[in-house]
């Protein structure tokens, strides 16, 4: 089946990109906090990689709307060849205000990059399903799942080539491995998959649902609430704590698997509804309220006194955070493409993904700042109270989609 085909197409040669990008940030992360750099400086780093990621969310839902997937997918490739090429050229004898400039560009780059080619491979995803909302939660839970299972496995991957082989050689082959799947996607899938009708208009493509909004809205904060510990944070102080580069990458790796494994297998933890949305709500509120939870009981724990490892009381309370947070996430991943409409799925999953790279951002700055100041019990306060937000925003999303023929009908 021609649908499927290009389902798994998509699948694969994101997989393939997102090794690199998990990999990517933990060569960032744990080479320049080897070489010094204050917490809120490793954040620093990262800032343009996320900000680049909304407007190129945005601009890439509506390209692969006008011009088709596989387009913006080689793109998003062909970006993240020249992100990792730059990077490798970072000369060490620069001074520190030039290094970070140069670092942060490099990552601008990756950032588009990387949303670039998530936006599009989301919409294939809706562009491929043929067989209703039951089939659409499956393969939105299988991209899903898998797609964070990989970055796992990438950030291992950062962590070990950084110590056999160091920081310029793993770039290099990791823009190596990206140019035959960069070759690879342009080969096999067809060039007009996922043209569709698109915006003509600023108003026009803003113009979104009650639903796609207010579940943006919620993304913001969930993954916002992630962030502020899993960026710099929870790295950070594990390797205060004593543990080496590889047992870091090990353990972000271990938990973004684990966390990717749940979300592939969610549509066995939420009952399903005819219309897509009537149970799938319910669920949302519940899965967000025991989220919220887990935060504010770790961050309690650790204020305790005499821990004698509080690192291990932090990786297994993190490991009890990814249980529900990877549901969640399978839920708002489902819910964004059954609120889309069928004209326009690209567009809503970019403004949707858009504010996923704006919640990123918030934690990514949020898990610096929080983290010098006050340590990593200020970055678990500032996920709890994320966390409450969103939570507060799902018992307001709708248990109907807007009709997309009344969306779209002024287009």
């Amino acid at each position: 089946m021609a649908s499927a085909k290009n389902y798994f197409i998509v699948t694969a040669s994101y997989w393939g990109f997102t090794l690199t990008d998990g990999a990517l940030r933990m060569l960032v992360l744990l080479h320049f906090f080897q070489l010094g750099y204050t917490p809120f400086t490793l954040a620093f780093l990262f800032l343009l990689y996320e900000a680049a990621g909304i407007a190129a969310n945005l601009g890439g839902g509506w390209l692969a709307t006008r011009f088709g997937i596989p387009r913006m997918l080689a793109v998003g490739q062909a970006l993240q060849i020249a992100g990792l090429i730059m990077l490798s050229a970072l000369d060490p004898g620069w001074g520190a205000a030039a290094s970070v400039a140069w670092v942060v560009a490099a990552q601008g780059i990756a950032g588009v990059a990387k949303d670039v080619t998530k936006t599009a491979s989301k919409s294939a995803i809706k562009a491929a399903s043929a067989e209703g909302s039951g089939q659409l939660f499956r393969w939105v839970a299988w991209f899903t799942g898998s797609k964070n299972a990989m970055k796992g496995v990438g950030f291992f991957v950062g962590g070990l080539l950084l110590e056999l082989v160091g920081f310029r050689p793993a770039l290099w082959l990791m823009a190596a491995l990206l140019a035959v799947i960069f070759a690879a996607g342009l080969l096999l899938l067809p060039r007009e998959f996922g043209k569709a009708k698109f915006s003509k208009s600023v108003k026009e493509l803003f113009g979104k649902s009650r639903g796609v909004n207010l579940l943006a809205a919620a993304r913001i904060f969930m993954f916002g609430a992630r962030d502020v510990w899993f960026v710099v944070g929870l790295p950070v102080f594990l390797y205060a704590n004593g543990w080496r580069f590889l047992e870091v990458g090990a353990f972000l790796a271990a938990w973004t698997i684990a966390y990717g494994a749940i979300q592939a297998v969610a549509p066995a933890a939420v009952t399903r509804s005819a219309d897509g949305l009537s149970r799938e709500i319910p669920a949302a509120r519940l899965w967000a309220g025991l989220l919220t939870a887990v935060p504010v009981v770790l961050a309690a724990v650790m204020q305790m006194s005499g821990l004698t490892r509080p690192d291990i009381v932090l990786v297994v309370g993190l490991a009890l955070f990814g249980l529900p947070f990877a549901v969640n996430s399978s839920l708002h991943s489902y819910l964004i493409l059954a609120y889309a409409g069928s004209e326009k799925a690209a567009e809503d999953v970019g403004f949707y993904y858009a504010a996923n790279a704006t919640g990123r951002l918030l934690g990514i700055v949020l898990s610096g700042l929080l983290y010098q100041f006050a340590g990593i019990t200020g970055c678990l306060a500032g996920s709890a109270v994320m966390l409450a937000i969103c939570w507060s925003i799902t018992f307001i999303l709708p248990t109907r989609a807007e009709p997309s023929a009344v969306r779209h009908k002024a287009a």
